[in-house]
């Protein structure tokens, strides 16, 4: 009976995965470790790995072209299993000497943005089988940039924009292993990192150690947050040496190479706006077994265009004893750039507190600048009684500053004028970072004939602002101009409903013509290109509904309460052919993320947009809905501290009371069938999921993909926690769901790439767990991914994990035996 009755609600693709769940687990041993090929998931559910994201548009210095750059959905696991050297926090392709675990293009359009009915232009010439990477517009918009990856090196190709075609520009092979391996500089060449010429072999390593590897420390506090991929020895280091130094070169459009300087390790590379100096920075000796790439030590200069030393600026040492927290920095000067506004003016930051946030002073950040010829003494531009957050140039009457303090989440914005020094700040902004429903939004820029970014000004010497649009009524982005006199801001356009709109930039001076990227809730994103004074729109894109199958899918934001009253949201989604009021309850899976805060009422706020498109991808829960279940996405989970009570200190109690009314919520909507609802989640998710099913019997089943579950294996803080294991013992022991593992009692599928990247979730969380809850005889399947990290990136991977979901869902919810109902009270 209870067969039928599901076929006839559900139809015959259920039952299809029924047959398939019942083979599955029959097959299945109850421990141990399966001989298990890939595996993949009905057809409906196994396209969803195949389609590829919308397609992104970056736009030409004079705004009249876009470039659409599509990317591949996933990688093949033979791409995923290259091989790979884990050198100092960086991941290499040894036979590249590029990144091994990078995005990359598969196909790029040039579409004319002035000519009405206009069809995107394939551009030809590019190698069809490389992986292309780091496209960038010449200076004068007439060259595009780009880098192949091939079977054996990276190299530089260059397209003509009015041909739409590319040719190889020289045939040296780049080092991309760390940051950008080239860049425009406004005279119209190109600034490139080559591998090392005539370098030689590989560094073998000995069969035969020719001693220990020692650590040592003298007494003083060297705290590091859990970091994976460190060197760990001193071959180590010769590999490290071998493929991150580089040959720097100035290449002109015709393939006129340069050489620029020795053969190096390059940090910061950059050219000054006038073309005349480079910014560089070099990494040295002593390396550390402890911290990464970015606290070596690092020797900054100014060079001239041929690679002659200018200044020296600092050779900040290695930076081992910056304290863990989170608005700590290393004493002397960081945060090296050149002003965008002007020829050649060099600004960094000095911490005036020493870069420990913990000690009381008025003034914890100075902004220096210096100009060429870089003689005297350097300029002392702002001082900032929180930490610096960055600034935005427009000329030497106008930047906006910004600091930020973690502790209290204030932000603060200030209008300046650089070149004044008779000047003095205003205040622009002054408010919580979390709170999105005053945030004024961001500040749109212009890209200069030299290539950097200032910011836009309108004909009157106003600048436009765009945001997110947080509401009440979900996120409506926005248009807004700022009166630079008044300081106050004026709506141009915010996003009307059916529709999730926002100005991806604008086209002319005063913000009345723009270039926006539409969506709604059957409506795949497109762009158009639209005057706001008459209202008139073009649409300029038509990129297929990737997902047609969902087009009758309901979704609706929900908005309720925890029982301590604190507001809470989360996006509902209901199955094709479900009928609210006439249709019985239906499984349901909630797939979260948790996030602290210091006020409630920044936490109740909502989150997102009932507007959007109903895209299925393959990493996140929409899978479920393909399988007759509903699905509430992203409920919020705030976990609140307010003053000075830390949230995690009382994390288990807020969860659980989160999740209780969500499972709440959707039950009395009559959407959900509470003794069948399933938790999941992916990283901090994960974590959640084995808190919640530890802590409470709100679900049947749980999903944990590539987290961490013993706190102590990350003494040094986590996520939003600052505080140190010994610190703080009591909360670390409570939020670790390793500690209760005895007290999960519903069934736990843990999946986790056996090459995790993240900091602090290494494959050892979930074997551990895994280890636990067999001994205590838990009903727990644990899935490692070869090859994959944090986010997996392999076709196969997540045709496989999405098996694995859907028959752990069919078997351990939908067709779980019921429970007493006193249990779902």
């Amino acid at each position: 009976m209870t067969m039928i009755r599901m076929i006839g609600s559900l139809g015959i693709w259920n039952l299809f995965v029924l047959v398939l769940v019942c083979t599955a687990w029959a097959l299945t041993p109850a421990a141990g470790a399966d001989e298990l090929k890939y595996q993949s998931p009905p057809g409906p559910i196994a396209r969803i790995v195949d389609v590829p994201p919308t397609p992104s548009a970056s736009l030409s210095p004079d705004r009249r072209t876009a470039l659409l750059i599509e990317r591949p959905s996933f990688m093949s696991i033979e791409e995923v299993s290259q091989p790979e050297l884990r050198l100092a926090g960086i991941r290499i392709n040894p036979k590249t000497n590029g990144p091994s675990r990078g995005s990359y293009i598969s196909k790029l359009y040039l579409l004319d943005l002035t000519t009405p009915q206009a069809k995107p232009v394939f551009i030809e010439g590019l190698p069809a089988n490389d992986h292309l990477s780091y496209p960038s517009w010449s200076p004068d918009g007439k060259k595009i940039a780009i880098t192949a990856t091939g079977e054996k090196a990276v190299t530089l190709w260059l397209v003509d924009v009015q041909s739409a075609r590319g040719t190889p520009l020289i045939d040296s092979p780049l080092n991309a292993c760390y940051g950008s391996p080239y860049l425009w500089v406004s005279d119209g060449t190109i600034i490139a990192q080559l591998v090392v010429p005539g370098r030689g072999s590989e560094p073998a390593k000995s069969l035969v150690p020719e001693g220990p590897v020692v650590q040592e420390n003298d007494g003083k506090k060297r705290p590091a947050r859990t970091e994976p991929d460190l060197l760990k020895n001193p071959h180590d280091e010769k590999l490290f040496d071998y493929f991150f130094q580089s040959q720097l070169v100035r290449i002109r459009l015709d393939g006129h190479v340069e050489p620029i300087g020795k053969p190096d390790i390059y940090g910061l590379l950059d050219a000054s706006p006038d073309a005349k100096h480079l910014l560089v920075s070099t990494i040295h000796r002593p390396y550390s077994y402890k911290v990464s790439i970015d606290r070596f030590p690092q020797k900054v200069e100014i060079w001239s265009p041929s690679g002659k030393l200018e200044k020296l600026i600092v050779d900040n040492p290695l930076k081992d004893e910056v304290p863990v927290d989170f608005d700590a920095v290393p004493t002397g000067p960081r945060y090296f750039r050149w002003r965008d506004d002007a020829d050649a003016t060099l600004t960094w930051v000095e911490a005036r507190d020493g870069g420990d946030p913990k000690k009381e002073c008025q003034v914890r950040d100075e902004l220096l600048s210096w100009a060429a010829p870089f003689s005297g003494e350097p300029h002392k531009l702002a001082q900032f009684t929180l930490r610096y957050a960055g600034a935005s140039w427009g000329d030497g009457h106008l930047a906006l500053l910004t600091e930020r303090w973690w502790k209290n989440r204030k932000t603060r914005t200030f209008v300046v004028a650089p070149d004044d020094p008779d000047s003095k700040p205003r205040l622009l902004w002054d408010r919580s970072y979390e709170d999105r429903y005053s945030d004024p939004g961001n500040p749109l820029f212009d890209r200069t004939a030299r290539g950097t970014w200032i910011l836009h000004r309108t004909t009157s010497g106003d600048l436009l602002l765009t945001g997110a649009g947080a509401s009440s009524e979900g996120d409506r982005p926005f248009l807004d101009r700022l009166d630079l006199k008044s300081l106050s801001a004026s709506r141009l356009w915010r996003s009307q409903a059916p529709y999730y709109e926002y100005v991806s930039q604008v086209l002319d001076g005063d913000g009345d013509k723009v270039m926006t990227r539409r969506e709604s809730v059957s409506d795949p994103p497109q762009y158009f290109v639209k005057t706001l004074s008459d209202k008139g729109a073009r649409q300029v894109t038509d990129f297929p509904n990737p997902n047609p199958e969902l087009s009758k899918v309901t979704k609706k934001l929900l908005q309720y309460q925890r029982d301590d009253g604190l507001k809470l949201s989360g996006m509902l989604y209901l199955p094709p052919g479900f009928e609210p009021g006439k249709s019985k309850p239906v499984p349901l899976l909630m797939w979260t993320y948790p996030q602290e805060f210091k006020s409630k009422e920044a936490a109740g706020q909502i989150q997102d947009s009932p507007y959007r498109f109903v895209r299925v991808s393959a990493y996140g829960p929409l899978f479920a809905l393909l399988m007759g279940y509903a699905v509430l996405d992203d409920p919020t989970f705030p976990i609140v501290g307010e003053g000075k009570t830390e949230p995690n200190d009382t994390y288990v109690k807020q969860l659980v009371a989160s999740a209780d009314a969500a499972a709440n919520e959707v039950a009395r909507l009559g959407v959900a069938d509470k003794d069948r609802l399933a938790i999941g989640g992916h990283s901090y998710g994960a974590f959640t999921t084995a808190n919640l099913l530890a802590h409470s019997d709100i679900f049947r089943a749980g999903i944990a993909r590539s987290g961490a579950y013993n706190r102590t294996l990350t003494p040094f803080g986590f996520q939003s926690e600052e505080r140190t294991f010994w610190q703080a013992k009591d909360t670390y022991i409570e939020m670790s769901p390793f500690t209760y593992a005895d007290k999960i009692d519903e069934p736990l599928l843990l999946i986790h790439g056996d090459a995790d990247n993240n900091s602090g979730t290494y494959p050892i969380q979930s074997e551990r767990l895994f280890e636990a809850m067999k001994g205590l005889g838990g009903r727990v399947r644990l899935v490692m991914l070869p090859s994959e990290t944090h986010g997996y990136r392999a076709r196969q991977s997540m045709l496989h994990t999405l098996w694995e979901m859907t028959e752990w869902l069919e078997k351990n919810v939908r067709n779980a035996p019921g429970r007493n109902k006193a249990a779902l009270k």
